[in-house]
Order: structure tokens, then C-alpha cells, then sequence
């Protein structure tokens, strides 16, 4: 009988399975050959820089009066340790001590598994079927001095763990790890910064491969399927590529029905990619034939209202202020007020890395200052329900001489890519 790790793992290969099948009727039904593989790709994180990173989350730690932080698996367990790993009702995490050796905690049976992603020297602590993996940590915990806590939790760990935690260490304060895994991860290295601008570059690529041959008659669907295809051959990952048609496109995160594109159509796509675990997001919008005045004229907003958030993204200032400069502008053309719509029902911008939505967000009301090495998507879409949605999205990192672009903005609705 399967496991439900079996299952999931046994899933995912059927999907890229049937990803590629479709990929390949769908070029065969166009004649458009795939793109080369894009050159010039970034090396992988090291394992250097892994331990640097644990040890900036050691010096958030011991001055933050914490002597302990414990992560699941996700994007935090593969930015310290590299372990690649599901969540299952079997708990795997790893105990980072602000003093003494990091430990990880797994399953005995999954134990050669886990391993084959284990990017750091660490000691590894099995917990069989009939024993609590709780108790395990708290012997971690114990033999590192750092039973009596103050213990940092980060933020996505589930209840049952923190819960099993309380009871194995009845005494221990439990903290928020938020503010440790946060305060490294908001910081890109010159490395992750590097990996991420090949993921745009593909999906950049990938764009300027499939605008063309984009026509009426086609389906959301199939423009989707188009798009991965060409990640794909361009060594990215894809992670998501949405299409949406005219009157779909208003909304943000579009529909459950697939659309089809029609003579003098709008068109909104956005789409990802990952290379070694790091994420592109890039939107664009166009009309197939011959755009409306309207369509154009909100355009043009949404491209200048993207240039406004791009000039207030200035070191020192709040991120909730680059937020509110797009919305005075909008405001000023007459959308809104604030979140209503006809106008931007959403934040300015996101976060990204290991996670396509990550903090620190543009939005109002965030008093997070920017500082050199963040990375956010600028993406103030304009939507007018019941009519058509704008939305043009492309990334950029802070450097101490301001934003700079991963993908240079479209330069017009003719030439979107």
C-alpha cells in the first residue's frame, strides 16, 4: 500500500509527466520549436554561505535573548539547511541553538532520503514509528543547554509540534522565530540575487518566445501550457502561468473557467519560474489586433503608476509609503479611494526569494524601512470589473544606490515584451 508520502511524491512525477505530454501536442499544433536552453547559469547556493546564514540567525538569536529557534520543512529549512523535504503528520525540522551545533530531526526510515538534500555538517537524530519526535527535541534542546527557552518557533511551524514541544518541555517560554528568519531572509545575497535574475531572464525569454505566435482562437489554457513548455526548455522551473481575457482580467487572480481569445482580445499573463528554489514573477499585458483608446489610457496609467512606485523605493523609507505614492497617484486620476475599485485592489508589491510571496510587502500601513539586498515585485495593477484589468509586474532589489530592475519594464502596449 502507498504511503501519503509515497503518494505525493509518486503525484508530482505524474503531473510533469503530463505536463510535458501536453507541452508536446501543444508545440506540435503551433510548429514552434522551443527555445535553447538560456546560458550563463548562476551557481548554486554553497555551503558557505548556508552557515553564514546560520550563523547571522545565531547573532539575531543571542541578541534577541533566544536560545533556540526549530523550523519545519519549506523555503526557511532549504535557506539554512538545503533539506528539500514535505510536511507530512511525521514531523522532520531542524534545531538551530544559539549556541552549539545545529540537529536535525526525522523520521529513522526517511533518514537516507532527507540526507540526499542535507547541504550542511550537522547531526542527524532519528525518532522511530512508536516514540514522540517531540522528545527528541526536547533532548537536542537539553544536551545544548537551551531547554529553558526563550524557544523560537518559526512562523509556519504547525500546532501539533509546538503543542507536543510544550508538553515534552512543560517549562520552556515559546517564542516567534518571525523576527530571526525574517531578518535574514529579507536580505539577499549577492548570490540569490544573481539566481533570481536568470529566473526572469527565462521567463522574460519565454515571453518574448510566445507573445508572437499568441492568436484568436486560443485558449487560456493553451497559452499557459505554451508558456511552461518554454521555461521548461529555457532551464526554469515553472511555477505558475496564469492567462487571463478581457473581462477576466479584472480580476487579480482571474477565474475557474478556461477563456478564449478573440479577435482584438486583452490579454493578462503572470507567470514564474525557480532556479535552484528562486522565483521570477512577471506580469504583462497586451491586446491582440487593435487596442481601444480605453484600453491604452489604462495602460499608460498602470505603466506610469509602476514608474511612481519605483521612485519611492528609496533606502531609509518606510515600505508602506511606496504603497501609498501609487495610491495618491491613482487616486489623483480619480480611482479608489484606497483599496476600491474601479482602481488597486491589492498592495503595490511582494516580497520575494525562496517564496513567490514572502515579507516584506509594499502596502500600507508596513513601517519596515527598505534596505539593500531586499527584493519586491511592483506591480500596481489597475481593475475595472465587468471591462478589462491592466496589470504590468516586473521586480526589483534594493542596492545602496537605490532599486534597480531584474526586468526592465515593457517599453508600450505594441511592444509589451
Amino acid at each position: 500500500m502507498l504511503t501519503p508520502d509515497r503518494r505525493t511524491l509518486l503525484g508530482s512525477l505524474l503531473a510533469v509527466s503530463t505536463a510535458l505530454a501536453l507541452s508536446s501536442r501543444l508545440l506540435a499544433a503551433t510548429g514552434a520549436a522551443l527555445p535553447a536552453p538560456l546560458p550563463n547559469k548562476p551557481p548554486a547556493i554553497t555551503q558557505a554561505e548556508r552557515e553564514r546564514r546560520i550563523e547571522e540567525a545565531r547573532r539575531r538569536m543571542r541578541a534577541a535573548g533566544i536560545s533556540a529557534l526549530l523550523i519545519e520543512p519549506g523555503s526557511s529549512l532549504i535557506y539554512f539547511t538545503g533539506i528539500e523535504w514535505h510536511r507530512s503528520e511525521r514531523l522532520t525540522c531542524a534545531v538551530i541553538p544559539a549556541n552549539g551545533d545545529i540537529a536535525i530531526v526525522m523520521p529513522f526510515f526517511e533518514e537516507p532520503s532527507i540526507r540526499l538534500s542535507l547541504a550542511i555538517p550537522a547531526e542527524v537524530r532519528v525518532w522511530n514509528e512508536d516514540e514522540d519526535p517531540t522528545v527528541t527535541v526536547a533532548g537536542i534542546l537539553g544536551d545544548r543547554k537551551a531547554a529553558a527557552g526563550p524557544i523560537a518557533i518559526e512562523e509556519t511551524m504547525r500546532y501539533f509540534a509546538v503543542d507536543g514541544l510544550k508538553k515534552a518541555l512543560p517549562g520552556a517560554q515559546i517564542v516567534s522565530g518571525a523576527g530571526v528568519v525574517r531578518g535574514c531572509r529579507m536580505h539577499k545575497s549577492p548570490a540569490e540575487i544573481a539566481l533570481m535574475g536568470h529566473a526572469t531572464d527565462i521567463t522574460i525569454a519565454a515571453y518574448r518566445w510566445l507573445v508572437p505566435q499568441v492568436a484568436p482562437g486560443m485558449t487560456a489554457s493553451r497559452v499557459s501550457g505554451m508558456m511552461d513548455a518554454a521555461t521548461r526548455a529555457m532551464g526554469g522551473s515553472p511555477e505558475f502561468s496564469m492567462v487571463l481575457v478581457d473581462a477576466a482580467a479584472a480580476l487579480p487572480h482571474g477565474v475557474r473557467e478556461d477563456q478564449v481569445i478573440g479577435e482584438n482580445s486583452l490579454v493578462l499573463m503572470d507567470c514564474g519560474c525557480t532556479v535552484e528554489g528562486y522565483q521570477s514573477d512577471v506580469s504583462r499585458t497586451f491586446v491582440l489586433g487593435r487596442a481601444s483608446d480605453h484600453q491604452r489610457q489604462v495602460w499608460d496609467q498602470v505603466h506610469r503608476g509602476q514608474q511612481t512606485a519605483f521612485a519611492a523605493a528609496k533606502l531609509g523609507a518606510e515600505a508602506g509609503s511606496v504603497d501609498d505614492a501609487v495610491r495618491r497617484f491613482y487616486e489623483g486620476l480619480g480611482y479608489g479611494p484606497g483599496y476600491k475599485l474601479p482602481g488597486l485592489s491589492h498592495r503595490t508589491g511582494h516580497g520575494i526569494g525562496l517564496d513567490g510571496h514572502e515579507p516584506v510587502n509594499l502596502v500600507h500601513g508596513e513601517t519596515q524601512v527598505l534596505e539593500s539586498g531586499m527584493c519586491f515585485s511592483d506591480e500596481p495593477g489597475l481593475y475595472l470589473p465587468g471591462q478589462f484589468g491592466v496589470r504590468l509586474e516586473d521586480c526589483f532589489h534594493m542596492t545602496e544606490a537605490g532599486p534597480v530592475w531584474f526586468s526592465q519594464p515593457p517599453e508600450s502596449l505594441e511592444r509589451p515584451v
